[in-house]
């Protein structure tokens, strides 16, 4: 097998036993892992400082899960455990986390490529020309990468303004004063809505009236815990019944919508039967100043150079592990339950996934649902 270490790279570039791509809360919990395990491990990240995901994001933005619910392996939330925290308190608890254990963190260094290295290693390249070499690589950047948006922005005209929930941040952004919509039908939609709403703007929800809601109070995240919900594994009957479900919004955020008397749902939107207006399901929206969409990201992993996506540009793994040696993923949207993507449930992923390659363990072929042969 070929020795990785004596490579004719760069001297610049650096060499570890582990490369964690992605400083996020998936890349902590790995790192928390593989300094558990002895592993040296080096983690990369295209920020300038962790913890800044969170603070990009939109101002009233609050976690949907309580503090107790919320904690990364070995350091709960400091504080008030029933508090819901906001986003620039998640960028705090993340920052004090990564100090806490001193890992190591490279900054401003977005990785633009991943190449494997003969049959035992891979090479990482950044936007900055730096190179890493490591054993194994664990990718954590999550599955909300790339904004996604309906081909109805194509019908809009240039005198409204569109924007993707990724780069809303406040009301004030959002030009004019007349009419805006939102459209969306997850927490996100809700939560800018009434953002936008209680600034006083005259919004259009274009919300499906078919999303499930529920409840987000102390009994039911108890419920959810001690139940197992949240660890049920998409490869068992009852986590495949829920991944197969629209995903639920918070009920109460939902009714807090419905009260304020300058929303207005439309429904479902269909079309958009002016330049400057939206129809719903339901209703048509007046003139618009600005469109909203929170209608989710779409993966970017393109710059795997490695044929370990799908057709959809979706990693193909068991659990999080492939069919490279020393290739994983974490932090996707159900890589194996409702958890995976949550502060608390990366870690569970973490612990197997970093357990699992320090073992050299691989993904089982038989187990994963996508004909190997037809990847790319």
């Amino acid at each position: 097998m070929p020795n990785i270490y004596s490579t004719d790279f760069s001297s610049s570039a650096y060499r570890t036993d582990t490369l964690i791509i992605g400083a996020g809360q998936a890349g902590l919990a790995a790192a928390y892992y593989a300094q558990r395990a002895g592993l040296e491990c080096i983690l990369v990240d295209e920020q300038a400082a962790v913890g800044d995901v969170w603070n990009l994001r939109y101002d009233s933005l609050r976690l949907f899960s309580p503090a107790w619910a919320s904690s990364l392996p070995g350091w709960p939330w400091p504080g008030n455990p029933l508090r819901y925290p906001t986003g620039k308190e998640a960028a705090e608890y993340l920052r004090a986390y990564a100090a806490r254990f001193q890992f190591q963190i490279h900054h401003q260094q977005r990785v633009v490529r991943l190449q494997q290295v003969g049959n035992s290693g891979y090479r990482a390249t950044t936007a900055m020309g730096q190179q890493y070499i490591a054993r194994q690589v664990v990718v954590c950047t999550g599955g909300f990468q790339a904004p996604k948006v309906p081909a109805l922005t194509q019908q809009l005209g240039s005198e409204v303004t569109q924007l993707h929930s990724r780069d809303y941040r406040q009301p004030s952004q959002v030009p004019g004063s007349g009419p805006v919509a939102v459209v969306g039908s997850g927490n996100s939609a809700l939560q800018i809505a009434a953002d936008l709403a209680r600034a006083g703007r005259s919004v259009y929800l274009a919300f499906d009236e078919r999303t499930p809601a529920m409840p987000n109070n102390a009994l039911m995240w108890v419920m959810l815990k001690v139940g197992g919900l949240l660890r049920a594994s998409r490869h068992r009957p009852i986590g495949a019944q829920m991944i197969a479900r629209p995903e639920p919004v918070v009920s109460s955020d939902l009714r807090a919508v419905r009260r304020l008397p300058n929303v207005h749902l439309i429904g479902r939107a269909v079309t958009a039967p002016t330049p400057s207006s939206l129809q719903g399901q339901h209703h048509t929206t007046p003139a618009l100043d600005a469109v909203l969409w929170a209608t989710g990201y779409a993966p970017d992993f393109q710059w795997i150079e490695l044929p370990v996506l799908d057709a959809s540009g979706h990693p193909v793994h068991y659990r999080g592990l492939t069919q490279f040696p020393g290739l994983a993923f974490l932090g996707l949207p159900w890589l194996d339950s409702r958890g995976s993507a949550l502060l608390e449930g990366v870690g569970r992923d973490a612990r197997r996934v970093i357990r699992a390659l320090a073992a050299g363990r691989m993904a089982p072929v038989e187990k994963m649902n996508v004909n190997v042969a037809v990847l790319r």
